[in-house]
């Protein structure tokens, strides 16, 4: 209850003169006032403080309530009958009839992906959706690759800016000429050998949309998901032309095709199939080029080597001692590398190596000087390092042969 001004105690003695009580309470007054204007910031401030608890309130209340309800599942159309719609739910791959809207009618069409609820009635078109797994393969940054990087694949790197670059960059030369550019590049070749390096110094040097993404990934358990997911990334470089599709790996899904009856290389070849189908179908792939990478092409199947799928078909083999030596002086660039370091004698001396095998040289040889606590790297070391990655690679396999 508020004090009455009887119960309030002055700040001076009744005696005072009448000036000195003005004084007193004026100044009084300041240090209410003070006082009041603090009060007044201290309760915008504890207002400002419950609007941001009552917005966070309102979001957990929503989350929990979506929490709360029952799950959708994916299923595709498989039929528009009279009836209704028949669906094959996504995962149990059982076929239902359903019933959809008339609004919803419109939208879907057979082979459309749909949400449907514990009843099996269909609630949502997911056909326009792109799958996030797709546009997540979209690289944002340019790698850190130029091809000042890579040594010893002058011609590879030629062959591969004539396929990959140079429509994108000057495609009027191809009008000129009358010919159509050519639309893919295959890189195969022993691992280790710079097939990445070229595919990274690519996107380096275009200002096209890069997507990457490795075979293995379009292997899915679930009937029809890899061959979906295959069109969504052709969808996702179409919608940001011009685009470099990069497929690692690519001998996952494009193995030679067998009269295995097993589920899963079934699926297999029904992602293969759809592949084959973006690269040279129907439909026009656009400003999109494609280049793919392989360590086993001899398992690759006939119909995705022939021309208007992959134009160009570059070997990328290990280097000559020319191209080792070029290899050695890029990968020690940054190195504090001593004057007796010889890098001609270096590159005959590393038979059979490739050039992710020089990088190793190099960066082992850099881990004795280390070792040895010195700054500069000697000829010395380049020669240990060789001989322990040698000795490790015997150990290696050995133990395959009595493995």
């Amino acid at each position: 209850m508020s004090d009455t001004a009887e119960d309030v105690e002055l700040p001076y003695n009744d005696d005072a003169p009448q000036g000195e009580k003005i004084s007193v309470l004026e100044e009084r007054l300041d240090v209410l006032g003070e006082e009041n204007e603090q009060m007044r910031d201290r309760l915008l401030d504890a207002n400002a403080e419950n609007n941001k608890y009552q917005q966070k309130l309102e979001r957990l209340t929503h989350e929990n309530k979506k929490l709360k309800q029952s799950p959708l599942f994916v299923a595709t159309v498989q039929e528009m009958a009279e009836e209704g719609v028949i669906i094959k739910q996504h995962g149990n791959n059982q076929e239902a009839l359903t019933d959809a809207t008339d609004e919803m009618r419109e939208r879907i069409e057979p082979g459309s992906r749909v949400a449907v609820n514990n009843s099996l009635s269909i609630v949502k078109d997911l056909s326009d959706e792109t799958d996030v797994r797709a546009r997540v393969m979209q690289v944002e940054h340019s790698p850190d690759v130029s091809y000042e990087d890579i040594g010893g694949l002058e011609d590879q790197m030629n062959e591969v800016r004539e396929t990959v670059e140079m429509p994108l960059k000057q495609p009027g030369m191809f009008t000129d000429v009358g010919i159509t550019a050519p639309s893919g590049v295959l890189l195969h070749g022993p691992p280790g050998t710079g097939k990445t390096m070229l595919a990274k110094a690519v996107a380096n040097q275009t200002n096209a949309t890069f997507i990457k993404m490795a075979g293995s990934e379009l292997v899915h358990k679930f009937i029809g998901e890899g061959a979906k997911l295959v069109r969504d990334l052709f969808q996702v470089a179409r919608d940001n032309e011009p685009a470099v599709l990069f497929i690692d790996e690519i001998d996952a899904i494009a193995a030679t095709r067998t009269d295995s009856k097993t589920s899963g290389d079934a699926e297999v070849q029904r992602t293969m199939m759809q592949l084959l189908s973006e690269m040279d179908g129907f439909e026009e792939r656009g400003e999109v080029r494609i280049i793919a990478a392989t360590n086993r092409f001899d398992m690759l199947d006939r119909a995705i080597l022939r021309p208007g799928r992959f134009d160009r078909l570059i070997e990328v083999p290990k280097p000559n001692v020319e191209g080792k030596a070029l290899i050695f002086e890029i990968h020690t660039r940054d190195m504090n590398v001593a004057e007796d370091v010889d890098f001609e004698t270096l590159a005959m001396e590393t038979d059979d190596a490739s050039g992710a095998d020089i990088k190793a040289i190099c960066t082992e040889a850099g881990m004795f000087a280390i070792r040895n606590d010195r700054t500069e790297v000697r000829m010395a070391d380049f020669q240990d390092a060789r001989e322990k990655l040698d000795t490790d690679t015997e150990e290696v396999e050995v133990s395959k042969t009595f493995a």
